[in-house]
């Protein structure tokens, strides 16, 4: 695990934007801590450090995760799942809706690759688990095992990870 103040230093590039997308949500840009390469290599180190040698691919949710990752992949030398919005791919296997704290959405996948794969599903912030949730659900309905979940940032009090079952590796907390 990268050490304590390695990571305080990326904690401290994620910043705040109240009212974005929409009024009362404050939205968690990490766009500062992924722009400085020491910053981005100590949290995809603390991503996957709990999960080592127990997972064939990395599933990212569209699309900060992606970002997350794709670094996280190549960090594991192991194969890469994305997860993307509806109307995205040309060959969609399943998809799956689900509510965000502003709305709703769908996610989808291809299935290639996908049976028996032991799956780490990544994403870049934690609210009320929706994404993840649905994430897990696309990865299970196309065959894949989801060894764990990690996420940079979890904000705390909004039901998250109870969703998920209480198993979340979060990085930092807000």
């Amino acid at each position: 695990m990268p050490d304590a103040s390695a990571l305080a230093r990326a904690e401290s590039l994620i910043t705040s934007i109240p009212d974005y997308p929409k009024p009362g949500i404050m939205f968690r840009d990490i766009t500062p801590l992924l722009t400085d390469a020491t910053a981005l290599r100590t949290v995809v180190e603390a991503l996957v450090e709990p999960f080592a040698g127990r997972f064939d691919a990395v599933a990212g949710v569209e699309a900060r995760g992606f970002l997350l990752a794709g670094a996280a992949a190549i960090a594991a030398n192991v194969g890469l799942m994305p997860i993307r919005k509806a109307g995205k791919l040309p060959r969609p296997a399943a998809a799956v809706e689900y509510d965000l704290e502003y709305g709703s959405a769908t996610i989808e996948m291809h299935d290639d690759n996908a049976a028996g794969a032991r799956v780490l599903l990544l994403d870049d912030v934690l609210a009320t688990g929706g994404t993840l949730a649905a994430g897990r659900e696309l990865l299970e309905a196309v065959g894949s095992e989801v060894i764990g979940i990690a996420t940079l940032l979890e904000i705390d009090g909004l039901g998250g990870r109870e969703a998920l079952g209480g198993d979340v590796h979060a990085i930092f907390h807000v």
